[in-house]
């Protein structure tokens, strides 16, 4: 959808150009262009600017990204689940269940995220792009972000790019964990799998860190964090130590007790992409984790 956003400044921004104040708003480069490109992108107090243009002593900027004229091609789904945790003007916060991808793919077209919002959106007659801000693979479950129009999008991805969007994931693990530890090891594409990944010498560098915040009946249950985002590098690098993830098929067969990889991301923080207020959301751990850790509450 088309987003209008206004912005004020201070008198200590005054004589600073549109594009570094806009910068300094999370704006990226790519959407700067597409605001200097589109029709009444970019004006302050009803005359068009230019991103080279100075801020005067006062006034109002406003910004105005059209939609693209084009919907993406997705089927609506209106039977799926959609567990939305929280919605504004510029993004959506939902809650995915384990089992659900979250873009279609060639070989899985339906039963998607994307399929889900798309019959949202057609049921309110409206024109939908699927937005994912990063993603979560389909047999992890918890929290991810959608943007709701290119404005917001961009701004969270920069947010993304620069850390301060990011989650902590809660991970079972088999056996019994050292109470913390940082996990720095590359990870690159197996030589026999175009799926799986593994530890090596060529890979590009990973980097996780971890909390055990309990153990029992031989697992642990850890919080994790990142400071990279390698396919997989959750379940290779506890693989990689000896404490792989039950559940999962590539590095940690383990079906006794849980039929998917035992991974959530339970928490998440971002940024507001206009107002830049701070927001932080949790997402308990589903039955199928909880039933490691009964007594353990987010």
């Amino acid at each position: 959808m088309e987003r209008i956003v206004f912005y004020e400044w201070n008198e200590t921004e005054f004589g600073t150009t549109v594009e570094r104040f806009l910068k300094r708003r999370g704006i990226s480069h790519r959407v700067l262009v597409d605001l200097k490109n589109a029709p009444n992108g970019l004006s302050i107090d009803g005359a068009p600017v230019r991103t080279i243009d100075r801020l005067p002593p006062s006034g109002k900027l406003r910004l105005c990204l059209p939609e693209t004229d084009q919907s993406d091609s997705i089927l609506a789904q209106p039977d799926l689940p959609l567990d939305i945790v929280y919605e504004d003007d510029d993004l959506f916060v939902i809650c995915k269940p384990a089992g659900m991808a979250v873009h279609p793919s060639p070989r899985n077209r339906e039963n998607t995220v994307a399929n889900a919002l798309a019959a949202r959106y057609a049921a309110q007659g409206e024109r939908f792009v699927f937005r994912a801000i990063g993603r979560l693979d389909k047999n992890t479950s918890g929290l991810l972000v959608a943007a709701k129009n290119a404005l917001s999008a961009g701004i969270l991805t920069t947010q993304a790019t620069q850390k301060t969007m990011y989650h902590h994931y809660l991970a079972i693990c088999a056996g019994e964990l050292p109470p913390s530890g940082t996990i720095d090891a590359p990870i690159g594409r197996a030589d026999d799998s175009v799926i799986r990944r593994e530890v090596r010498p060529d890979g590009d560098r990973a980097i996780t860190h971890y909390e055990r915040l309990a153990v029992k009946d031989g697992y642990s249950l850890a919080r994790v964090w990142l400071d990279t985002g390698r396919t997989h590098q959750i379940r290779v690098h506890f693989s990689y130590i000896g404490h792989p993830l039950p559940g999962d098929f590539l590095y940690g067969p383990d079906f006794t007790r849980i039929t998917r990889h035992a991974l959530h991301a339970g928490f998440l923080h971002l940024h507001q992409p206009i107002t830049g207020q701070p927001l932080q959301f949790t997402a308990p751990m589903p039955d199928d984790m909880q039933a490691f850790f009964p007594d353990f509450c987010l």
